[in-house]
């Protein structure tokens, strides 16, 4: 049975079939149609389960009214967590928030957004991995908007919305000195990008300044792809071979969690000796006894200001020839001691 189309709900509310594309497009009362005319054809709608051509609708009106949204993995939680509030953030205006994880791998990357542009989005926020920049700077001379968050590409003249990485771990690792700590392990992954880099610059700026030196055999890698094992694994090596460490600073919270469940194993307690702090944080180090103190990203901040900066494009027209100002926002995280 063929579909109920635009042309058929005119036909049957006696109306024009722009009257019906004003109604569906929620240009209603901006076009001063009646209230009843307005409940007799939704009314003809509801009846027949009526759903819009999106392709169609995109092909009138120059717009899809959904955004892309490109992280790293949406089931980390700080992605997860920026990835809701976008969504809702950009739902409240109207729109809907299609989105999908890179792995840092730098070829899907370059696919997503292939597959972004054949469903026609209308902007792109995206956590950029190395080795996507051509492909940005496309989406740029195409004059689609885009925001960057998370980490920051030097080279290109783009939108972000970045946090002080660096000032972030600098934080943290004076805290740990000024308890005492004089062995702090650093914990990161092998992803060597903007914000990772400036997580570790921190780190080594604080024991430089504090006149600590830099021991390179408590610092570790982590593979990305690493299953549960090998990084168990690696954890309880650095343990087991370094026990002056008498505190750690992981890089990321998913790390943490691995760290807690490994100190766990080998009955090694937190308390006064031994401190770990995380960057991010989690519910599971409110919980956790002791609570752990963590670097604390503001994400409701970074979403609200990525969403601003992508409707302010929107509205006031990116596909202009005029130029518009790069937004360059670089927010500070919060250092929460428990």
């Amino acid at each position: 049975m063929k579909p109920t189309s635009i042309k058929d709900i005119a036909h049957m509310a006696s109306v024009s079939i722009t009257t019906v594309s004003f109604i569906v497009n929620g240009k209603a009362e901006q076009m001063r149609i009646s209230k009843k005319v307005i409940e007799r054809v939704q009314a003809i709608i509801d009846e027949c389960d009526f759903v819009p051509n999106q392709v169609a609708r995109s092909l009138r009106t120059g717009n899809t009214k959904t955004i892309g949204l490109i992280v790293e993995d949406i089931s980390n939680p700080f992605f997860g967590s920026i990835a809701r509030k976008i969504e809702d953030k950009a739902y409240k205006k109207g729109y809907k928030i299609s989105y999908s994880s890179t792995e840092n791998d730098p070829v899907k990357a370059k696919e997503l957004i292939e597959m972004f542009k054949s469903r026609q989005v209308d902007a792109y926020i995206i956590a950029p991995v190395p080795g996507i920049e051509s492909d940005i700077k496309q989406l740029l001379a195409e004059k689609i908007p885009v925001v960057i968050f998370d980490r920051n590409l030097a080279d290109l003249e783009v939108n972000f919305v970045v946090v002080d990485n660096f000032n972030g771990t600098y934080m943290a690792t004076k805290h740990l000195i000024d308890k005492g700590k004089k062995n702090i392990a650093f914990v990161t992954v092998d992803v060597h990008v903007d914000q990772m880099n400036n997580r570790f610059y921190g780190y080594e700026k604080a024991l430089e300044d504090h006149r600590i030196p830099y021991n390179e055999r408590i610092y570790s890698e982590i593979s990305f792809d690493s299953n549960d094992d090998n990084t168990n694994a690696q954890l309880m090596l650095l343990f087991k071979k370094n026990p002056e460490i008498d505190a750690v600073l992981f890089s990321t919270n998913y790390l943490a969690i691995k760290g807690l469940g490994v100190l766990k194993q080998i009955n090694k307690p937190i308390n006064d000796d031994f401190t770990i702090v995380s960057y991010d944080d989690h519910d599971v180090f409110r919980l956790h006894t002791p609570p752990i103190s963590v670097v604390d990203q503001p994400i409701e901040e970074i979403a609200e200001r990525i969403i601003d900066i992508v409707l302010h494009e929107l509205m006031s027209g990116s596909k202009s020839s005029a130029k518009h100002e790069i937004s360059k926002i670089t927010l500070q995280p919060h250092f929460i001691e428990r």
